[in-house]
């Protein structure tokens, strides 16, 4: 019976054998239908994996802001003709915080089976490498934009972190990393800890936990890390 892989990709421009075992090649080897956020970044993450995989015998089938989702279903019509199908991420592991999660719960529903492939997930490596509750945590994705908004729900992740010791993570765009690292340290108490995790898995990969009252020394110094443009993702624990 074919089978739904889902299939995660790099988080840097790290090698892929850093990151990724080589058995994940021999199944992309052999799929033939991929559900993809990005063709062109689909393609050339393949030819990574094996620069013989032939792109043009490949179907893919885009999965994004602008896709119809009564057509969401349809993606899995190949598998009804024998035919694996992969799901590739845009970074790290598929379904994890990626629309790629609407698919898989359509194929649970239909009982298609699915087979999650080992890779990097930003979320769990940072929370490896923060020192923080890895028995209780919550992935928030991005906060309100609006100011006033994006201070209440800092201020509720942290009530959070002290009545239910449980680790709270969130990501920004990246090209408001720094204004995000201001504001958690205007806004959180002294003694909470925060960490700042950016371009994990990269040769310049770096993962801090300090106190807000050592950030906002090392703010006051000039001393902070540039995190302008860089994946980056924060954490933050009692």
């Amino acid at each position: 019976m074919a089978s739904l892989y889902l299939i995660p990709t790099v988080l840097s421009d790290s090698p892929l054998d850093n990151v990724l075992p080589s058995s994940n090649a021999d199944i992309i080897r052999k799929v033939k239908v991929f559900i993809v956020e990005n063709i062109r970044t689909a393609r050339r993450f393949l030819k990574q994996v094996d620069k013989a995989i032939n792109i043009d015998e490949l179907q893919f089938f885009e999965l994004n802001q602008h896709t119809d989702p009564k057509q969401i279903a349809s993606y899995l019509d190949p598998i009804k003709a024998g035919k694996d199908v992969g799901i590739i991420s845009e970074a790290g592991c598929p379904a994890i915080a990626d629309p790629g999660a609407d698919v898989v719960a359509i194929a649970q529903r239909k009982g298609i089976k699915v087979v999650p492939l080992v890779g990097p997930s930003s979320i769990l490596l940072s929370l490896m490498a923060s020192g923080f509750n890895g028995q209780s945590f919550a992935f928030q994705g991005y906060l309100p934009i609006e100011k006033a908004d994006r201070s209440t729900r800092l201020k509720q992740l942290e009530k959070r972190i002290y009545s239910e010791h449980q680790t709270q993570i969130f990501i920004e765009t990246p090209y408001r990393n720094m204004q995000m690292l201001e504001e958690l340290c205007r806004t959180l108490q002294g003694q909470t800890r925060l960490c700042v995790a950016a371009d994990i898995t990269a040769e310049n990969e770096y993962i801090r936990t300090m106190t807000i009252g050592d950030w906002k020394h090392l703010l006051s110094q000039g001393k902070q890390p540039d995190l302008h443009k860089r994946p980056c993702i924060f954490l933050i624990y009692k």
